[in-house]
């Protein structure tokens, strides 16, 4: 139940009753409203700029999290470059020297791409940039590793050769030295002992007893093993690629066959006299 208020009137000198207008009741009433609802929207907005509801502070550690895991593939991608620059330095100063090839430039190495922007995509997020530095980093590192490793292909078969044309070379004695009586003749100018005149000789002359094994002098392939050549008697000729052929002539037989590959080493046939010997 309202209270009812009075008042007192100095005219009448008694008390006289409060009487309340409806209008002014409800002008009070929506006053308060009003003022409560602008109350209550002013602490809502204060509240929601300091406190975070709960999915708020879920996102705020899901980021922390992608920053933290971000931070950790830099560092990772750190180490990957570092390693990567060891074997980069290895590979121009060792091995693509030895192998007398041009270095691969840094620049090549390390190119960017050109055109239109990859990381467009990453743009409008919170840490866009970090996203799309990190992910321009790990191209550049995809793309210095295909480099590397189309290098290192290059090296492998640079590598491959070299080692056929070692041993393709005919780098040994074909007879053994407890087999060879002398060295009958040299490579280079000397006397025709059957005209007496001087002539370069293109070989070598060992003497030594009849049978005495020959050795192949480098890896390579028989291109004829007969005696229709003249002068020459029975001979073998080996094509060890490369440029180089290998000719074994005056011998008193075979031991390998046309067409056949043989290794250095390899015993191919024996001492004779035949031909022009």
């Amino acid at each position: 139940m309202a209270k009812v208020k009075y008042y007192y009137d100095a005219e009448t000198l008694s008390y006289r009753k409060i009487e309340r207008k409806t209008g002014t009741t409800v002008k009070y009433s929506v006053m308060f409203l009003l003022a409560s609802a602008l109350f209550g929207f002013i602490f809502v907005f204060i509240a929601s700029q300091y406190i975070q509801s709960p999915k708020e502070r879920q996102l705020a550690r899901e980021l922390q999290n992608m920053e933290l895991q971000y931070e950790l593939l830099n560092r990772r991608m750190n180490e990957a470059f570092a390693a990567l620059e060891n074997v980069e330095e290895r590979d121009n100063a060792i091995y693509r020297l030895y192998f007398e090839v041009n270095p691969i430039p840094q620049e090549q190495r390390r190119a960017g791409f050109g055109g239109i922007n990859r990381y467009q995509k990453f743009e409008g997020f919170d840490n866009s940039k970090l996203i799309a530095e990190t992910n321009k980093r790990l191209d550049i590192l995809e793309k210095a590793i295909v480099v590397q490793s189309k290098s290192l292909d290059e090296i492998a078969v640079l590598a491959e050769d070299k080692e056929k044309f070692l041993t393709a070379i005919p780098a040994i004695q074909p007879v053994n030295n407890e087999e060879l009586t002398r060295m009958a003749s040299g490579y280079g100018y000397r006397t025709d002992p059957f005209t007496k005149v001087r002539k370069f000789h293109f070989g070598m002359d060992f003497t030594a007893p009849r049978g005495t094994p020959i050795y192949a002098s480098g890896d390579g392939v028989v291109a004829r093993a007969d005696n229709s050549a003249s002068g020459y008697g029975k001979h073998i000729r080996i094509d060890h690629g490369f440029g180089y052929v290998s000719l074994y002539a005056h011998l008193y037989k075979y031991n390998v066959r046309d067409n056949q590959r043989v290794k250095r080493g390899d015993l191919i046939g024996f001492v004779g006299s035949t031909g022009r010997s």
